[in-house]
């Protein structure tokens, strides 16, 4: 499918695509849809669609714009890459996000009650399989076998149409979802705690920073510790009982507004809690980290097998072989 063009992208209806990605109104004011917004975390909904203008407006951030505008700022992305994303929004033939043609007979919204609103509903979930999933961590520069290990393969269901993720399971049960075209989560939501029987606790925002920090384990000497994933920072609050259990709480949490503020605000708390985001300083996460460094490091670690096979050759040379002849003649 060739790429929209950005005037004909502006023109679609940005309630319909918000809705694609999971998100649905708290409000409707005649042509306004209010939402909690998708930018950040609210409990208040000041996220506002005008439908017939085709704009949007945070009123919390005060910033907005089209649906290009939104597509920048919520992927994190340039205008080329989300007019790719729009792809298996537009498409009726999704080889990756294949589409049910009958309407859902039950759905839930992960930020509702069951059943008052349209939503994802969880139809299985299983090991990894997908060639399109594996090829998407392969571009996070996450190992598969890691993957696999805490992670699952997702069916659901949205809005009428069947789509596949990988799913990282909460506490709850509900299922934080990411794949190339999408980024969401199903009811209900909670944060993960991955109990290693330590007594060091690592905390990050989203899963896939989580997955970054046990691929690095490959290549740095890293500690052993529990791991907490909040899956939101809204569920950093939320989460003080099981970080108080620690006598160590390491943060990576993203190097945005949001996350320097919550880490500043948590190493007051008291000297338990320490910053780890200097481990990826200049990026935004450990994973972007990751997919920046990841040849550099590829290389160290070839270096470092040299290295030790010349080692182990030096404390271990090989027999005489000139010797050995002479004590045969003898």
């Amino acid at each position: 499918m060739n790429r929209i063009a950005i005037q004909e992208a502006k023109l679609l209806d940005q309630v319909d695509y918000l809705a694609f990605l999971g998100f649905y109104p708290e409000k409707v004011r005649g042509q306004e849809f209010w939402y909690r917004s998708p930018l950040r975390e609210e409990h208040t909904p000041s996220f506002k669609v005008d439908r017939a203008k085709g704009v949007w407006y945070d009123h919390g951030i005060g910033q907005g714009g089209t649906i290009i505008d939104f597509g920048i700022a919520y992927f994190r992305c340039d205008v080329r890459e989300f007019l790719d994303r729009l792809k298996p929004y537009l498409s009726f033939h999704r080889p990756e996000l294949p589409m049910q043609v009958s309407a859902p007979s039950a759905v839930q919204s992960p930020t509702s009650q069951a059943g008052d609103k349209k939503g994802i509903v969880v139809l299985s979930a299983g090991p990894l399989a997908s060639p399109q999933l594996s090829r998407y961590l392969a571009e996070r520069k996450i190992p598969f076998s890691i993957a696999a290990a805490y992670c699952k393969e997702v069916r659901f269901e949205l809005s009428g149409r069947r789509f596949f993720a990988i799913g990282f399971k909460n506490d709850l049960g509900g299922f934080e979802l990411r794949n190339a075209h999408f980024k969401g989560s199903s009811a209900p939501k909670a944060s993960s705690f991955l109990d290693q029987d330590c007594h060091e606790l690592a905390v990050f925002e989203g899963f896939f920073n989580f997955l970054s920090f046990l691929a690095l384990v490959q290549y740095r000497s890293l500690p052993t510790c529990n791991f907490l994933v909040l899956n939101s920072l809204a569920y950093f609050q939320k989460s003080r009982s099981i970080m108080d259990q620690h006598a160590g709480v390491t943060l990576y949490l993203d190097r945005d507004a949001a996350g320097i503020q919550c880490t500043g605000q948590a190493l007051k708390f008291g000297p338990q809690f320490r910053d780890g985001s200097h481990l990826y300083a200049g990026n935004n996460d450990l994973n972007d980290w990751l997919i920046q460094n990841f040849q550099k490091l590829k290389q160290e670690q070839f270096i470092l097998r040299q290295a030790g096979r010349v080692l182990r050759v030096a404390n271990h040379p090989p027999p005489d072989i000139s010797q050995s002849k002479k004590s045969k003649r003898i």
